[in-house]
């Protein structure tokens, strides 16, 4: 073969990698940077003699196959045969994946020696397994493995020096299986669902409810009712001014909810004008221990904590500081971090940056010793970062997520923290008053961690036992018990992960599919009328597609064909089997579902649109409309043309409602959710407030 002005003889190693900047880095590695590049059809190809072998590296630039119905009618179902096609043929943003293919195909005929150096995940050896038997001839079962978890020379050649055989293919045949499991079930929901809605009497929609979805958009569905059954009771809280030397110091009343408004009375005119008196002041030292190393359940809760990036962005841009060399890889589950990464070695590389050289010093000063999670994971360790240095700069994003990293990698080198709580009662006769407060008199890990730690001291004034205060006001407040809170994107990963649905590498996108579907809307994550619509009627005609139960045997059984016990094909019997008896009662009850979905749909589409009353005609409503000459969207005055108000819009973003008028035009308030936090916008341009 004619590569890049020479020729390549016939007998060399090809190395299949998952991404490009990842075939890129093992070729530096492998070469000390020597390697030859070229293209073979349109796929980047490097080329290099290591040890007196020749080695081809490329890349499969993601899932080059994906799995099909043989049917190209989206409309048919019940589906339960399936194949595995070409990528193109299944997504059409999937245009690439025939060259690529053609590209493997044509080296994989020069090749005498087949390496998977895919991500060693699921869905990595579902990449590398693939085309292995597809393009490469059926060499699945022969070919070597690469296994690392960051992209530096070091690893890599560590990797490339202990080639093994690839053991048993179970990530392999369990991800495949998912794939399958997942298309079966997703296809035929979805295609029953959507054509009920077709049947009566309106265009197509697609409205899908996956494995995962489903139970997924369960729990929200499940808050919603909890908040509508919510009755906020009310409840009276006290709390006293005290003063002293012409010092005032403020204390909560000892109970903290009082039943009734006489009661809390009661206790003001028992207090007022009396004199308090200080009680033993009570003061504990506390021992905080470090925080675990980060998986990528707890890496995303974090970065929305402290960012508010969602699950989805907070993966993708942990993906590029892994292709980067910058952090190990993320899709992991462990929490432990094993000798073998060399932690001096990293502590070292972290500190020739300046705004952690201190802290890096610091650590060295003794034998590092990170405390460890419960969680493991048999290919991954914990998330950390390698000690290279960027060769490029980072954006924003992708800095805030780096140095949470460094710092959580650093933070659990470090010692115990310890905080000292002070508690002192003051006692006006019965009665009782109680402050609280709290401060960190040693550091320890919150050092390295800083801003992030979340911890914040409360420093109480000056009281010493029997200290007496004049009582010279006594507060009364009504308040009401507070309604259960919605999910956010955080809080969902979170019950997703206790309830063991979906997976470390696929919750986040489940959750995007959910906002994507139009069934959740807002930071909130309000369910819609179509939300709620998918889930009540699958809990009325297919309640197994909205189980956790059933979902989460599933995963299981998966499990378990990763672990060689089970075979693969008797779970996908099996899934077709209870498939099937759901998708009958769907069939049976096909016209009722209909128009429960579609009276949703009709209800969904029309309130995200509608934004509210129009301030310049004051008789209209203000909607979301797109210009048929130049496809942009903007708000217009559904009484047009007698009003005219409108106002742009981004281009770029979902655009939701709010229910809520600017409090300086009148005009209406919307959310803007795109890759990050959603932000609140007044869509009048001439906004007094904005000139503010």
């Amino acid at each position: 073969m004619a590569f890049l002005g020479h020729r390549l003889n016939k007998g060399y190693t090809l190395v299949i990698c998952e991404k490009p900047d990842a075939a890129r880095r093992v070729s530096d590695a492998l070469s000390g940077g020597g390697s030859r590049s070229s293209v073979v059809d349109g796929t980047t190809v490097f080329s290099f003699t290591r040890g007196g072998e020749e080695f081809v590296v490329c890349s499969a630039q993601g899932h080059v196959y994906g799995v099909s119905d043989p049917s190209d009618e989206r409309t048919v179902y019940p589906v339960f045969d399936v194949e595995w096609y070409s990528s193109d043929l299944v997504d059409e943003r999937s245009a690439g994946a025939a060259r690529r293919i053609s590209a493997v195909r044509k080296l994989a005929a020069g090749a005498s020696r087949f390496v998977n150096a895919c991500d060693f995940d699921v869905e990595g050896e579902t990449i590398g397994f693939n085309l292995l038997k597809y393009a490469c001839g059926g060499k699945e079962g022969e070919a070597l493995r690469a296994k690392f978890s960051t992209l530096t020379a070091e690893d890599l050649t560590k990797a490339f020096d202990d080639l093994k055989p690839q053991a048993g293919l179970g990530l392999a045949r369990a991800g495949r299986a998912r794939h399958a499991i997942d298309f079966v079930w997703g296809v035929n929901l979805s295609r029953a669902l959507s054509q009920s809605a077709l049947g009566s009497g309106h265009r197509f929609r697609t409205v899908s409810v996956g494995r995962v979805q489903g139970p997924t958009l369960g729990f929200l569905v499940q808050r919603e009712r909890d908040i509508c059954k919510f009755v906020p009771v009310p409840y009276w809280k006290v709390s006293g001014a005290f003063e002293k030397d012409g010092k005032r110091i403020v204390a909560a009343y000892s109970k903290e909810k009082i039943e009734t408004r006489a009661q809390a009375e009661k206790v003001r005119g028992e207090c007022v004008g009396k004199e308090a008196v200080a009680g033993p002041v009570h003061g504990a030292v506390v021992q905080v221990g470090p925080p675990v190393p980060f998986n990528i359940g707890d890496l995303q809760k974090e970065a929305y904590r402290a960012f508010g990036f969602t699950p989805s962005r907070t993966l993708q841009i942990a993906e590029r500081l892994y292709l980067g060399a910058l952090i190990s890889y993320p899709r992991t589950g462990s929490q432990r971090l094993p000798q073998s990464i060399n932690y001096r070695g990293i502590i070292q590389g972290v500190g020739k940056s300046p705004q952690y050289s201190d802290h890096a010093a610091e650590l060295l000063r003794t034998e590092p010793k990170p405390v460890q999670g419960p969680k493991s994971d048999p290919a991954h360790p914990a998330i950390h970062p390698t000690g290279e240095r960027p060769r490029r700069p980072l954006d924003s994003s992708e800095a805030s997520v780096f140095d949470l990293v460094v710092r959580r990698f650093l933070a659990a080198f470090g010692p115990s923290a310890r905080r000292e709580h002070v508690d002192v009662a003051l006692d006006v006769g019965e009665h009782e008053f109680r402050m609280a407060g709290g401060r960190t008199i040693f550091p320890g890990w919150m050092k390295f961690y800083g801003r992030y730690s979340g911890y914040r001291d409360v420093e109480l004034p000056p009281v010493s036992e029997g200290d007496r205060f004049a009582v010279a006001e006594v507060m009364v407040e009504e308040k009401f018990e507070q309604r259960p809170p919605r999910y956010n994107q955080g809080s969902l990963l979170e019950k997703m992960e206790r309830e063991g649905i979906g997976t470390k590498a696929t919750r986040a996108d489940i959750i995007g599919t959910l906002v994507g579907r139009g069934y959740v809307s807002g930071e909130s994550m309000e369910v819609t009328d179509l939300g709620f619509s998918v889930v009540e009627t699958m809990a009325k005609y297919a309640p197994s597609i909205i189980s956790t139960e059933l979902t989460r045997k599933i995963e299981e059984r998966l499990e378990a064909v990763e672990g060689g016990t089970e075979r693969e094909a008797d779970l996908l019997r099996e899934t077709v089997r209870s498939m099937a008896d759901q998708l009958t009662e769907l069939g049976v009850n096909e016209e009722a579902v209909g128009r429960e979905i579609d009276s949703a749909v009709m209800k969904t589409v029309a309130r995200s649109f509608a934004l509210g009353k129009c301030p310049a005609c004051r008789a209209g409503e203000l909607r979301v409309v797109r210009s048929k000459a130049t496809k942009k969207r903007f708000v217009g005055c559904s009484n047009y043309p007698s009003c005219r108000a409108s106002a742009p819009l981004p281009q770029r973003g979902t655009v939701k409602a709010t229910a809520k008028a600017c409090g300086h035009c009148s005009w209406p308030i919307v959310y803007v959710a795109g890759g990050g936090r959603p932000w609140r916008l007044c869509v009048n341009p001439d906004c007094p407030g904005k000139a503010k």
